[in-house]
């Protein structure tokens, strides 16, 4: 079991994933967006690499566009 705070809010989930996964169980897949952690940014090109542990503290933002 992981516990991290996304957004403010705590979520827990059955195993441990890296920023790749966590963005598909958020339904944020194709979507723009930009995540930071534990006050960083996470650059896109890592998402499957950077792995998330308990407690980890992230916030997520999606673009909108408008005009």
């Amino acid at each position: 079991m992981i516990n991290l705070t996304i957004n403010g809010a705590s979520r827990s989930f059955p195993a441990a994933l890296n920023v790749a996964e966590l963005i598909e169980q958020l339904g944020y897949t194709g979507k723009r967006i930009a995540l930071e952690r534990n006050g960083a940014i996470v650059p896109r090109s890592t998402y499957a690499t950077v792995q998330l542990a308990d407690g980890d503290k992230l916030e997520v933002v999606v673009a909108v566009g408008g005009g």
